[in-house]
């Protein structure tokens, strides 16, 4: 299969696939890299009576409560749910967009086939958010409902649930996550038509590992600081709020509405730096990593098609 054959375009095709797994790989690293910022972030998210310090003095003081394992608390099912979450995104979105002609590549094309793909995603992998955020936030104060977690893995978490509290629980946060969708979208489009500009500039010149680095960081900077109330919201629904003024089954809106009345516009930002640090850097890395690993699982099966 050289590089100067027919290029193996469509949804179901080997550039596709390895788009995917580069995704899903790059996605994993970069979790396991920075994953104590995503426990700092779901704890300020989710405990009310924590003050919302600087990212560091929080990781500070839950090492010192609780040990530095609790960093790390139910890791093993967050990247097995990322891995599978990108793997989907990146092999809908360049399935997609593997239909389209080159041409007709544009910021809207970008946006609108990374918001096919982010719809596609969440009612496919909801269920295994909805579980490790749970397994996350196991031994910590939490909605009475909800502490009494008999499980372990995200299969026994997804067959629990299911049993005890109703299919219709495997998908909470499906509103939050489906308006959510704006935030990969907004990415993706950012970053795509960024490196469209820079391979463009480059002509046939290999980008440096840095600039991938960058863009990444810019896209999902852009992104989170647009989507974040949303994002808060979300991961209170998936794992249970604690208001006593709101029924258990709020929707987002009364979620929303409650914590603006009550706290205000920095309520709905609580947890945003730490989100922004693990988020900002772990999107940077993934795109470094994903387009190092696709460029390498091409180069040495002899098959070169332009990395758009």
């Amino acid at each position: 299969m050289g590089g100067g054959g027919p290029r193996n375009r469509g949804i179901f095709s080997y550039d596709t696939l390895v788009h995917a797994i580069s995704g899903a790989a790059g996605s994993v690293v970069a979790m396991a890299a920075f994953y104590p910022l995503d426990t700092v972030r779901s704890r300020l998210q989710l405990e009310e009576g924590r003050q919302s310090k600087n990212t560091l003095a929080v990781i500070q003081e839950l090492v010192a409560k609780e040990g530095p394992y609790t960093l790390y608390r139910g890791i093993v099912p967050v990247l097995q749910s990322l891995c599978a979450s990108n793997f989907v995104y990146f092999y809908t979105f360049h399935g997609l967009k593997e239909l389209r002609s080159r041409r007709n590549q544009t910021a809207g094309s970008d946006l609108l086939l990374a918001s096919i793909a982010g719809v596609i995603n969440v009612l496919t992998t909801t269920p295994l958010w909805v579980v490790n955020t749970r397994l996350k936030m196991r031994g910590v104060e939490t909605a009475p409902e909800k502490n009494n977690n008999e499980y372990d893995t995200l299969y026994d978490g997804i067959v629990h649930i299911w049993r005890y509290e109703g299919l219709q629980h495997l998908w909470a946060g499906t509103l939050p996550s489906l308006m959510l969708v704006m935030n990969p979208a907004i990415q993706f489009m950012t970053y795509e038509s960024i490196k469209r500009r820079v391979n463009a500039s480059l002509g046939d010149a290999q980008p440096p590992a840095w600039i991938f680095f960058a863009i990444g960081a810019i896209a999902k900077t852009i992104a989170t600081s647009l989507t974040y109330p949303l994002q808060l919201v979300q991961t209170k629904l998936r794992h249970g709020h604690k208001y006593p003024n709101l029924p258990p089954n709020a929707g987002t809106l009364q979620i929303l509405f409650y914590i603006l009345k009550r706290q205000g516009i920095r309520g709905l930002y609580k947890g945003m730096e730490a989100k922004l640090l693990q988020t900002v850097l772990m999107a940077a890395l993934m795109f470094l990593a994903y387009e190092k690993i696709a460029r390498f699982v091409f180069r040495i099966l002899l098959h070169r098609p332009v990395l758009r």
